[in-house]
C-alpha cells in the first residue's frame, strides 16, 4: 500500500539562522518504508535539509520515533499531515542533527557506581531520555534515562543506594522535578519504576527541603499582591452554544465528558494538553513547576477558545482551584477561565435536563 503524506519540516542551522522555520513537502511512499525514508525525500528535494547517520530520532507530530518505525504505522496513528522536527527543537544545531552530550553527562551523575553492564543499559535507553515531556518545562531536568537506571541499581542490590539517591536528588532539575510522561511514538510506561524512587527519597514523615525554598516564600509575597482572585465562575445555567473543552489528563474520560458536552447543546473544543499531566504529583516537591505545567495547560484550552473548561479528576481541579493565583503569576498572564469539576458538570447537565 502506498501513502500519499503531506509533510511540514523543520529547519534550522546554528551558523546561519537566527530563528528555525518550516518548509511544505508531498511525497508518495510505501507503507513499509522505513520513516528515515521521508527524510531522505526532504533532502533530496532540499539540499538544507540534515539528519544524523548514527542514533537517529525525531518527532513526528510531537512523538518520538526512532529510525526502525515504518511509514505504515505513522499513518495507522497519526494520518497522513505529518510534522516533522527534532527530538529537542532547542538542542538543534543543524536541523535534526543536535547537541546530545548532555545525554552522557548525565550518565556521570551515576558513573562512580555504574558497572559496564550499566552503562550498556543506560545507553539503551537514549530515545527515552529526549522523549520526556518534562523537557518541554525544564531544559536543565536530568532526564528520565538517568532516573530509570537508578531504580535498576539499586533494584539490583547495589551498595551504593544512599549515593545513588543523593546524585538524582537536585531539588529543582532531579527527581522533584519528574511527572513521568514520555512522548515515545510507542509509549514506555515506567511510572511504576519513578514511584519507587520517589517513596525512596520522599517518604510522607520526611520534610522535603523545597518547602523552605526562600525563592518560594519569595513567590509567594508576590502572589499575594498580584491577585486574591479565586476561580472564574461559569455564570450561565445551560452550556447551549458554549465553547467547553474536557481536561482529562490522564483519567480516560474525555469521551465521556465531551459525549455529555454534545448531548447538552455544547461546542467541543479540542486542545493540545488536554490529555497531558499538568503538575498535580509535583506539588510540594517542585511547585515552581508543578504551577508553570498547570498554568500551560489552562492558558492552552483557553488559547484555543474555551468559555469553561470540565476538570475530569478532582484531585486536578483541586490543584488549580487551591493555587489559581499562584498560576497566574507563574505564567505571567490572567487565566480568565472558569473551570468545573467533572461532579458538578454533571449536575449542571442534570439541572437542564430537569428544566
Amino acid at each position: 500500500m502506498q501513502h500519499t503524506l503531506e509533510v511540514r519540516a523543520f529547519f534550522f542551522n546554528a551558523k546561519t539562522d537566527y530563528l528555525p522555520y518550516y518548509k511544505n513537502f508531498s511525497m508518495t511512499l510505501n507503507a513499509g518504508d522505513k520513516v528515515q525514508t521521508i527524510l531522505a525525500n526532504i533532502q533530496a528535494a532540499n539540499e538544507n535539509f540534515a539528519y544524523p547517520d548514527e542514533k537517529l530520532i525525531f518527532k513526528i507530530n510531537d512523538l518520538l520515533v526512532t529510525a526502525e518505525e515504518t511509514v505504515g504505522a505513522v499513518v495507522e496513528k497519526l494520518g497522513m499531515d505529518l510534522q516533522i522536527d527534532p527530538a529537542l527543537s532547542y538542542r538543534s544545531n543543524h536541523c535534526l542533527i543536535m547537541d546530545d552530550s548532555d545525554f552522557m553527562k548525565r550518565f556521570d551523575l551515576l558513573a562512580a557506581y555504574a558497572s559496564d553492564e550499566d552503562k550498556v543499559y543506560y545507553e539503551s535507553l537514549y530515545a527515552q531520555h529526549y522523549a520526556s515531556e518534562t523537557f518541554k518545562f525544564s531544559h536543565d531536568y536530568i532526564g528520565d534515562a538517568v532516573l530509570l537506571l537508578a531504580h535498576r541499581m539499586i533494584e539490583n542490590g547495589s551498595e551504593h543506594t544512599e549515593a545513588i539517591l543523593e546524585a538524582i536528588s537536585d531539588p529543582y532539575d532531579g527527581l522533584a522535578a519528574c511527572e513521568y510522561e514520555n512522548n515515545l511514538f510507542n509509549e514506555i510506561d515506567c511510572t511504576q519504576e519513578i514511584e519507587a524512587l520517589n517513596t525512596m527519597v520522599y517518604p510522607p514523615a520526611k520534610r522535603n527541603p523545597l518547602l523552605e525554598n526562600p525563592f518560594m516564600d519569595k513567590m509567594s509575597e508576590m502572589t499575594e499582591k498580584f491577585s486574591k482572585k479565586a476561580l472564574y465562575s461559569f455564570e450561565k445555567t445551560s452550556i447551549e452554544g458554549v465553547n467547553v473543552a474536557c481536561y482529562a489528563g490522564d483519567s480516560g474520560l474525555s469521551q465521556e465528558i465531551e459525549t455529555n458536552i454534545t448531548q447538552n447543546g455544547g461546542n467541543v473544543i479540542s486542545f493540545s494538553r488536554a490529555n497531558k499531566l499538568a503538575g498535580t504529583s509535583l506539588l510540594g516537591k517542585q511547585d515552581n513547576l508543578a504551577f508553570l505545567k498547570a498554568a500551560t495547560t489552562l492558558l492552552d484550552a483557553l488559547d484555543t477558545g474555551a468559555e469553561l473548561l470540565v476538570v475530569a479528576k478532582e484531585s486536578d481541579f483541586e490543584m488549580f482551584n487551591k493555587n489559581f493565583a499562584s498560576l497566574q503569576k507563574r505564567i505571567g498572564r490572567e487565566i480568565p477561565l472558569p473551570l468545573i469539576s467533572k461532579s458538578a458538570f454533571n449536575a449542571l447537565c442534570n439541572a437542564e435536563e430537569v428544566a
